[in-house]
C-alpha cells in the first residue's frame, strides 16, 4: 500500500508538471499603461492592457484555456483549425465578450463583427484595422493559393499609441508593404503555408517595425531571420518561445 501511494503521488506530481503552464511575455511601455503580450504557440498569443484581456487566435492546442484569464475581446484571423478553435473561445468567452473576425468566419462566429480586408472598428476603445492576409506564391495545388485573398485579416490594434501588427496567415504582400509606424510586428515563417525566413526580411525592411517578431515558425530556423536584419538597425528582431 505504501509502495502504491508513493506510486500516485508521483503520477499526480508528474501530471501537475504536464499541465503546467509557463509562457514567455514581454512587458511595453504605451502612453496610456502597460501592454503586456504574453506568447503562448503557434499563431496564438494573448495581450493584456488596462485591465482588459485580448486574445489572439486563441487555440486549445496550445493551452489550458480553462486555466486562462476570460476574454473581453478575441480576435481571429481566419478559419483553419489552427486559428479557430470554437471550443477555446466557448472557454473564454464572458458576459460582454467581443469578437472580431475576417469574413470567411461569419459563418461558424454569427455573433463576431466581421471586418473585411481595408475594414477598421474600435473595440474597447481600441481602433482595430483589417489587413488583408494570402498567398501570392504558395499553393496546395495550381490556382488554389493555402490563403485566398480577401478570406483573412491580420490585425493593427492601436494601443496607448503603439501601432501592434499580427499578420495572421500571409505572405509579403504589397498590402504589408504600405504599412507606416508599426511599433510591434508578428510575421508567419513556415513552408509552406505563409513566409520564408528571405521573405519576412523582404517586407521588414521596407515598413521597418521596430520591434520584430517572428511567429508561427513551426520548425524554421529562425536565426536566419535574425542573420538576414542584423543590418538593419531600425529593426530590433526578437525570438520568443512559442511552443
Amino acid at each position: 500500500m505504501k509502495h502504491l501511494t508513493i506510486l500516485v503521488t508521483a503520477f499526480i506530481l508528474m501530471g501537475n508538471l504536464i499541465f503546467a503552464q509557463s509562457f514567455e511575455k514581454d512587458i511595453f511601455n504605451t502612453s496610456a499603461g502597460d501592454l503586456t503580450i504574453t506568447f503562448i504557440g503557434h499563431g496564438t498569443l494573448m495581450m493584456e492592457f488596462n485591465g482588459k484581456v485580448i486574445h489572439i487566435d486563441p487555440v486549445g492546442q496550445y493551452a489550458d484555456y480553462l486555466k486562462m484569464p476570460k476574454a473581453d475581446l478575441i480576435l481571429v484571423t481566419h478559419s483553419h483549425g489552427d486559428h479557430l478553435d470554437l471550443e477555446t473561445i466557448k472557454k473564454i468567452q464572458k458576459g460582454g465578450t467581443q469578437i472580431v473576425a475576417s469574413l470567411v468566419c461569419a459563418e461558424q462566429l454569427p455573433s463576431a463583427s466581421i471586418l473585411k480586408n481595408g475594414d477598421s472598428g474600435t473595440f474597447l476603445g481600441i481602433e482595430v484595422e483589417a489587413i488583408a492576409a494570402y498567398n501570392i506564391v504558395n499553393e496546395r495545388s495550381e490556382g488554389n493559393p493555402f490563403h485566398p485573398k480577401g478570406e483573412g485579416n491580420g490585425y493593427i490594434l492601436n494601443i496607448g499609441g503603439k501601432n501592434i501588427y499580427v499578420a495572421g496567415d500571409t505572405e509579403n504582400t504589397p498590402e504589408m508593404k504600405k504599412l507606416q509606424n508599426i511599433d510591434v510586428a508578428f510575421l508567419p515563417m513556415n513552408l509552406p503555408y505563409t513566409m520564408t525566413p528571405e521573405m519576412v526580411a523582404d517586407a521588414a525592411q521596407v515598413f521597418k517595425p521596430k520591434v520584430l517578431y517572428p511567429y508561427h515558425f513551426g520548425n524554421t530556423d529562425t536565426n536566419s531571420l535574425v542573420e538576414l536584419l542584423k543590418d538593419e538597425a531600425q529593426i530590433e528582431v526578437r525570438v520568443r518561445k512559442l511552443n
